[in-house]
């Protein structure tokens, strides 16, 4: 019976220029269902989604809402049939408050005059709801940290009583205590009977959340499961079209000597008294809830802030970087969490991008650049790491956010560090990519490169460091060795128990 879907899309077909982003896909959503979306990056989720919310327009197939065909033109006439998209990346004003933010089409509702202290109250309800009643609803969005700007974009859809709520990727800021009150409101919004398109490239959290997966590559659709019928390898090889036989490949390497020790730093707010140390060939993961001040040390030491008290010392010296290229200059990289604000120049090109931390390596004894090298250095770099890109001279904004990731990822890769921080380093990639991602950074250790690995993914803490530091409230909770790395004891030095 076609009104037993709440949405049905079918041969959607989209062309951007000369290239096909979607060919006849089609997707149908059942009322009050969780239904997942995945593929690898650039095979199509978003773009279909975009359609859906109306901020892309369809060149041929239909829409149907509640059984009846639709035509959504634009995001308003989405939201007027109950379609509230999330996207990857963030639709809000950073400029104004979080209440502003919440009800930003319904400030003047009520008549001409704003009632902010009504407001402000109504903002904290929903927080509340969604178990962040500490974000005040008074903050300038752009003052808080990302995930906590993520937990204001999913109030913002709640209160437009949404009846499709489209998440695409909303954990890939997120720890696993924020990730479990999120889904909790997720099975909250599914008894109400709200269906749910989940994107993610997390396959735990779509064995554990969904109903129903569709699987689309490059552009097309391939099918339609139910969750419980199929396996995490059967699933990969859908996506990816290959079986991939380990997501963490396994690393030959001998550990040696230290190359990095920070004793009693002290910097800003969160980051307390903390001591560590790094030695050539190994992988240290960094765990912890967001705001623990993981980034925020790695920070400090990469010269991006400043530093109150502490040493820092690297390979035998005390140093102390005056600034991040300061830190380049010695050998110190870091790939940060931010790639929008931080790792990439999005109005720059895929060229300049991937080689703006290698300059030295594309030009010669007259300090002129050699483009058709460059171009060559940039075009072997990137096919390693598969990304996918029309022209190495597009801009970086023209990619997919996994695919930005790739570029932000190829700029370090290609500055010769003798330490590096991956700060978040397979935050909205695909499956596939992660273990390519991983196998590089495998290899970096191997050629005895010191690795330190930030991450809120506690199964690739396990699978790919020697040791995990866990820190809280800006100190260290905690280290594991490898031998007893397991997701009981991040959390319980997490949570401080």
């Amino acid at each position: 019976m076609q009104n037993e879907y709440k949405v049905q899309l079918k041969n959607i077909t989209k062309h951007f220029g000369g290239v096909k982003a979607l060919t006849d896909v089609t997707l149908q959503i059942k009322k009050g269902e969780i239904h997942a979306l995945i593929g690898e990056n650039g095979a199509g989720k978003s773009t279909l989604m975009k359609i859906l919310s109306g901020a892309y327009q369809k060149d041929s197939g239909q829409i149907f809402i509640d059984g009846r065909e639709v035509k959504i033109t634009s995001p308003k006439e989405a939201k007027d049939l109950g379609v509230a998209v999330i996207y990857q990346e963030f639709m809000l004003a950073p400029d104004l408050t979080v209440a502003e933010n919440i009800f930003i089409d319904k400030l003047v509702d009520a008549g001409m005059f704003i009632n902010w202290k009504t407001l402000k109250v109504k903002a904290k309800e929903q927080l509340l709801k969604l178990g962040f009643n500490d974000i005040d609803p008074s903050a300038k969005v752009g003052t808080l940290s990302v995930a906590y700007q993520q937990v204001v974009e999913i109030c913002k859809c709640l209160t437009r009583n949404a009846e499709v709520l489209v998440l695409d990727e909303p954990t890939a800021v997120l720890t696993f205590s924020e990730i479990e009150k999120l889904f909790s409101i997720i099975r909250q919004l599914k008894s109400e009977g709200v269906s749910i398109v989940y994107i993610s490239h997390r396959l735990e959290e779509i064995f554990q959340l969904s109903d129903n997966i569709t699987v689309l590559k490059d552009g097309t659709y391939v099918d339609t499961v139910p969750t419980s019928s199929i396996s995490k390898e059967e699933l990969v090889s859908m996506m990816v079209g290959r079986e991939i036989m380990q997501l963490f490949p396994s690393r030959q390497v001998k550990i040696s000597d230290e190359i990095l020790r920070v004793e009693n730093l002290n910097a800003g707010k969160l980051v307390k008294n903390v001591s560590f140390s790094v030695k050539a060939g190994e992988v240290v993961g960094f765990s912890g809830l967001v705001g623990a001040g993981r980034t925020e040390t790695m920070r400090a030491i990469f010269g991006a802030d400043s530093i109150d008290s502490g040493k820092v010392i690297y390979f035998g010296k005390e140093v102390r970087f005056k600034s991040p290229k300061d830190a380049i200059g010695n050998g110190f990289g870091l790939l940060p969490e931010d790639r929008k604000k931080q790792g990439l120049l999005l109005e720059q090109s895929i060229r300049n991008n991937t080689t703006l931390a290698s300059m030295h390596k594309i030009k010669n004894k007259f300090d002129i650049i050699n483009h058709r090298k460059e171009k060559e250095y940039v075009k072997n770099l990137l096919a390693d790491i598969n990304t996918k890109y029309g022209s190495s001279e597009d801009n970086a904004n023209s990619l997919s956010g996994g695919n930005q990731q790739k570029i932000a990822l190829a700029k370090w890769l290609s500055a010769d560090c003798k330490c590096i921080v991956f700060d978040e380093p397979t935050r909205g990639v695909d499956v596939g990519a992660k273990t390519e991602i991983y196998k590089i950074i495998n290899n970096l250790a191997e050629q005895g490169v010191g690795v330190i690995m930030i991450s809120s993914e506690m199964t690739e803490l396990i699978g790919m460091c020697d040791r995990v530091i866990i820190m809280r409230q800006g100190m260290i909770a905690g280290e594991v060795d490898k031998s007893e790395l397991n997701e009981n004891n991040l959390i319980k030095f997490a949570m401080g128990v």
